[in-house]
């Protein structure tokens, strides 16, 4: 049986290293790119307060640098204790005309400059609004996890619109790896 020996420097643990392993070659059971990216993003979206639907997103770089992530909430400045979030109701009492989707949020969280050819990671197919600001900030890759809304006029009219922009999209490809993260 192996047994896990953990570092620990200044009472925190800062990495994890088992006996008996080789130390001299390199690990072979780290993570994609696609599964830190889309990790990023999953943990982005447990920043969400909406009680429905929580959604992360994280912009990437051609070389593999997060550029910025975002997760769907209110504007700034706007009280998510004021605000509703209800999703049926009248159109003033519900949440779909003051909530920011993450897409949105990750594209305006950015303060780099040029988002031109980079890669978006999104919990959730964009819909027709980010799929708009995707296509101006030059985003030219959307990897998504969920596609439950892909019959509905929003999603159809975001593919459709990146279709058009060549603006390349594809599902991420679930590995079930379990990474677990204790705080």
């Amino acid at each position: 049986m192996q047994e896990t020996v953990f570092l620990v420097l200044s009472n925190q643990e800062v990495g994890i290293f088992e006996e008996g392993r080789n130390m001299g070659q390199k690990r072979e059971d780290y993570i994609t790119w696609d599964e830190y990216f889309m990790g990023v993003a999953m943990l982005s979206a447990m920043r969400s307060k909406d009680p429905g639907t929580q959604v992360g997103a994280c912009i990437v770089s051609q070389d593999n640098k997060i550029l910025s992530m975002g997760y769907n909430g209110f504007p700034m400045g706007c009280s998510d204790d004021e605000f509703p979030w209800n999703r049926e109701g009248e159109s003033l009492d519900n949440k779909y005309f003051y909530t920011t989707h993450s897409e949105l949020n990750a594209i305006l969280n950015y303060r780099g400059g040029s988002l031109e050819g980079a890669k978006l990671y999104v919990s959730l197919f964009p819909c027709n609004e980010c799929a708009k600001a995707i296509i101006q900030a030059g985003i030219k890759t959307v990897i998504y996890d969920s596609d439950k809304y892909k019959d509905t006029p929003p999603v159809i009219a975001s593919k459709r619109m990146m279709d058009a922009a060549g603006v390349r999209y594809y599902q991420y490809t679930h590995t079930n790896r379990e990474i677990m993260i204790v705080l």
